[in-house]
């Protein structure tokens, strides 16, 4: 009897593990012809060669920009060099990228940025916050930037317990921001079989220096996260299922869903066009020759505008695509009178005139 219960059981868990391989491999497998799309002046911007994960861009125009990222499972171009952090301004006629020099005191070669946001004070002191990767852990840290130095002053290195896998953040206050986990387990090897058996364990968490919480969960793969101009909602999205999630923000910081907005492709950070409220999304539309880099046959790279996203129809449109030729895996897109710069996980960076 107990035999047979063993059995029982063991052929249930062997037919849903393989139940749930098929739809992962439905999931990723599924590689769309990238019809290619652009606008008319774009040039890949000098000096950005690992990667330019994430982007964010001050009312001012100036552009802060992570690169260097080593993230387990994707490729990395200069694997014995550090993460640097960028600027750009945009308000120059053909700007350059420059590395941010970074004050004593901090690791720098311990840097692997990740998601980043800025947050501007009451005296107009801008900081910015840097999801970071040292030795594989998760924290976040805090920088002051001095705009005539160009020059990043570390102020403060936050960890805590639920601030694992961190993935992108969002900074709504001194101190107070939304992040997301993307992965449940730390391993390689567990967060393959996460995504196989899609467990739906990540989630959004609050942080302030009294409260850190969860206050949404149950995604796939909690990714890129920002929010409205107004502050009223929160835009998450949840690569693995290839949506985004609208969330209502309340006095208390909780977040609940109003909808789902389906994409169908993998959709990795989100920035919001500060002129139109429209959410940019920066998507990879090959997701397995993401996880399996082949030079010859590259990822490529995918924008989308979604306009409208609180409406009962949402306008959804292509603002790039390129099949890997020009620009590999995307994973961001922000933007800033008619100029928009396009990020990459482990490529290049993209400039671009709308």
């Amino acid at each position: 009897m107990g035999k047979l219960v063993v059995l029982t059981v063991l052929g249930a868990s062997l037919a849903l593990i393989g139940e749930r391989l098929l739809t992962f491999r439905e999931r990723v497998a599924t590689s769309r012809e990238i019809k290619s799309t652009a606008p008319k002046n774009c040039h890949l911007i000098e000096g950005l060669e690992n990667g330019s994960e994430d982007i964010d861009i001050l009312p001012s125009g100036l552009a802060f920009i992570s690169t260097g990222l080593k993230y387990p499972g994707m490729p990395n171009f200069a694997p014995d060099k550090p993460g640097r952090i960028f600027l750009m301004d945009l308000n120059e006629p053909n700007p350059k990228a420059q590395a941010l020099e970074i004050s004593d005191g901090f690791d720098k070669e311990t840097l692997n940025p990740h998601g980043i946001s800025t947050f501007i004070d009451k005296d107009n002191t801008v900081y910015l916050y840097v999801v970071n990767h040292p030795h594989m852990d998760s924290t976040v840290e805090i920088f002051k930037f001095e705009e005539q130095q160009r020059s990043l002053i570390h102020l403060k290195t936050i960890k805590h317990e639920l601030l694992k896998s961190v993935n992108d953040i969002v900074v709504l206050g001194p101190e107070q921001f939304y992040a997301t986990r993307d992965h449940y387990f730390t391993s390689y090897f567990l967060v393959l079989l996460e995504m196989i058996m899609d467990f739906h364990w990540t989630y959004v968490l609050f942080y302030s220096p009294r409260e850190v919480k969860v206050v949404a969960q149950g995604f796939s793969s909690a990714n890129g996260i920002t929010v409205s101009l107004d502050q009223k909602y929160v835009y998450v999205a949840d690569v693995i299922a290839k949506n985004i999630h609208i969330m209502k923000k309340h006095d208390n910081w909780d977040l609940t869903q109003v909808k789902v907005i389906q994409l169908g492709t993998l959709v990795d950070n989100l920035t919001v066009d500060p002129a139109t409220g429209d959410i940019l999304a920066g998507c990879h539309p090959n997701p397995m020759k993401l996880l399996t880099y082949n030079p010859e046959d590259p990822p490529g790279s995918e924008v989308l505008r979604i306009q409208d996203a609180l409406s009962d129809n949402p306008r959804v449109s292509t603002l790039y695509a390129n099949d890997g030729s020009v620009l590999q895996a995307s994973t961001v897109a922000s933007v800033y009178r008619e100029k928009m710069l396009i990020g990459t996980v482990f490529h290049k960076a993209l400039y671009c005139e709308l």
